[in-house]
């Protein structure tokens, strides 16, 4: 799990912001009902922000990130990847995710951010955008090569090597939409060498990208609690905002 169960998003909370929220159940083509949490802002938008949780599924944080997307804004719709065999209910802090990721596939996992798009197209967004963490944020990369019509995708800290499959390194020529990519440059496991292998490949396929490493940062570090990051953060959080709205 990248964030600790009481973890927030580290973005300032828009006092006074007009915004619904809803707890929806979403199915997949493949019949999958799996949960998400939908943030709206109160006056019309075109545009939406898809959120790819880590690996522990859709919990608080997440949640907390789409209002700050409404908040500013955009709608955004957060789901959960664990629908075919957890269920689409509510969890428990004591939910044993690791079974599930176990069993999650990338075709899954697909499926479920294409029924996301198609519902919130329903709303009228014309631009709809990924933004994943962690797992999700290597989901996010493949869903700009999975068919959905994304005017772009985002992702913080993701693994774009080979893995459970062609990752979006290897993909890079199928990708479709401008990508962002926010990674750590103190992980341990994604390395500048896996950050310059994904950067090289979407260079040689002409992919619009933009590929940063924060120097010193470890994985997770968008998170409140990691104050001595909080520089980081910021710039993330901008470059997200600045990157939606070139895109949008």
């Amino acid at each position: 799990m990248c964030f600790d169960l009481d973890s927030l998003p580290p973005i300032p909370v828009i006092s006074g912001a007009a915004v619904s929220h809803e707890d929806l159940v979403l199915e997949a083509r493949d019949g999958n009902r799996f949960a998400a949490f939908l943030a709206t802002p109160d006056e019309s938008t075109d545009t939406d922000v898809v959120i790819l949780p880590d690996v522990r599924g859709l919990y608080r944080f997440y949640e907390e990130l789409a209002l700050r997307f409404a908040e500013r804004g955009y709608a955004a719709l957060a789901f959960d990847y664990f629908g075919r065999t957890a269920g689409a209910e509510k969890r428990g802090e004591d939910f044993d995710y690791t079974e599930h990721v176990a069993q999650a596939t990338p075709e899954g996992i697909q499926a479920d951010v294409a029924a996301a798009v198609e519902r919130v197209r329903e709303l009228g967004c014309r631009s709809v955008f990924t933004v994943g963490f962690c797992m999700g944020g290597r989901q996010s990369w493949l869903a700009a090569a999975s068919g959905h019509g994304l005017a772009g995708a985002i992702g913080f800290y993701g693994m774009p090597a080979e893995r459970d499959g062609p990752g979006p390194t290897q993909r890079a020529g199928e990708i479709d939409a401008p990508i962002l990519a926010l990674q750590a440059g103190a992980d341990q496991h994604i390395t500048a060498e896996h950050n310059a292998a994904f950067e090289q490949a979407l260079a040689d396929a002409g992919v619009d990208h933009e590929l940063v490493s924060y120097e010193g940062a470890p994985h997770s570090f968008f998170d409140r609690k990691q104050e001595e990051f909080a520089d980081a953060s910021e710039d993330a959080w901008k470059r997200v905002l600045d990157f939606i709205e070139r895109h949008r």
